[in-house]
């Protein structure tokens, strides 16, 4: 980092004698994103915690300018030119920063002049993105957890009368006459529905989750595989993967029907000609969830995201997309997405949600295997 520009700036004040560490250091030890940018935007050192927050090196980050990665129509660039023009600082708060490369909402910027680089700006960054994100992920868990109780209830009201109801049509349409045979069996048909009904929401129930490492590339592969011979042949399918990223801790079969269902609501959203569904990987750091029950807490670095280039998802839904019989589909159920919630919950990870016109993205932030339990991958 090229940090003797900062290091005149950092007053060795309350050392009374002791070394005093360089400002690089300094700026690596902080938690918070820090940047300097020169006349012209272009990064001239980040901090470590800069790196996480744009997902780039520094070495990288030192050869861009900050419109590489963000709109230059964004508030943050008439910030930095407040900033310049005034010559004082300026803060700024619930900033949306998204472009292709990232997506932050929620985000406090403090800028403030540099004096010993003419035009510099420091820009100090903090993302209330993720505390959003874990607030949504436990009303998800919430909405998990009613659904429970709801497919408990169904379970033990509804389908033990449904059997008397079908078994009574069976012997009613015994001794009926053809045109109340054909009533009969129409009771039996309507009762089989509701079973069938009944058995989806039995999925929300409570069971144990079997967790291993997993190859999650070999899922998408597989997902990609499904969706192009089958409802999305007529859609690009785009893959963006990381490569080195390592297994997630999870269960496969739940993680192939996670990601279907997530596919498979793209591919119906999208516009026949012009869709495109791209399918991503990345290691991230800094997402931790508390434990239930503990004080544990628990790191999710591995995000995997299904975007698409439909309409949107229409703002009064968004807040309760995940919750059950919420549904932006013509005759949908609203089960899908409350389901693939509660089966991400059940693996210890997050699904979030960002949307709007022209771009959604549905995002997987899903821990790692614990050291030891590695093994092969599947």
């Amino acid at each position: 980092m090229k940090a003797g520009l900062l290091r005149r700036a950092v007053r060795p004040i309350g050392w009374k004698g002791r070394a005093m560490p360089e400002s690089a250091a300094i700026l690596s030890a902080l938690p918070m994103p820090v940047v300097v940018l020169d006349a012209e935007n272009r990064f001239v050192s980040a901090n470590a915690a800069a790196e996480q927050f744009f997902q780039t090196s520094t070495a990288s980050l030192e050869q861009m300018r900050l419109s590489d990665l963000l709109p230059e129509d964004g508030r943050i660039f008439a910030l930095i030119a407040q900033v310049r023009h005034s010559d004082a600082r300026i803060s700024d708060h619930d900033l949306l920063l998204e472009s292709p490369r990232m997506a932050r909402r929620g985000v406090t910027v403090h800028a403030a002049p540099l004096p010993e680089l003419p035009g510099g700006v420091v820009l100090t960054l903090e993302d209330g993105s993720t505390a959003q994100m874990l607030d949504r992920q436990l009303n998800f868990r919430g909405a998990a957890r009613g659904a429970s109780a709801m497919a408990a209830m169904l379970a033990h009201e509804v389908k033990n009368p449904l059997s008397g109801i079908r078994g009574a049509a069976q012997l009613l349409e015994q001794n009926a006459g053809e045109g109340d045979r054909e009533l009969c069996q129409l009771i039996q048909d309507e009762a089989d529905r509701i079973r069938g009904l009944v058995d989806r929401f039995d999925m929300f129930s409570d069971r144990p989750t079997e967790l291993a490492a997993v190859n999650i590339h070999r899922v998408l592969d597989h997902v990609r595989r499904i969706a192009v011979t089958g409802f999305a042949s007529h859609i690009r399918v785009v893959e963006d993967y990381d490569p080195s990223l390592p297994p997630v801790w999870g269960n496969r079969d739940l993680l192939v029907q996670i990601l279907l269902n997530l596919v498979k609501n793209a591919a119906e959203a999208v516009d026949p000609v012009h869709g495109e569904i791209s399918l991503s990987t990345a290691y991230h750091h800094g997402v931790r969830i508390a434990v239930p029950g503990s004080t544990d807490r628990v790191h999710l670095p591995l995000q995997v995201s299904v975007r698409d280039n439909g309409p949107g998802i229409a703002e009064e839904v968004r807040g309760t997309l995940f919750e059950p019989f919420v549904s932006t589909k013509r005759g949908g159920q609203g089960l899908g997405l409350a389901l693939a919630a509660k089966l991400v919950a059940d693996q210890g990870g997050l699904i979030e949600c960002d949307s709007r016109p022209g771009r959604t993205v549905f995002r997987l932030s899903m821990p790692a295997p614990p050291p030891g339990s590695l093994g092969t991958a599947q």
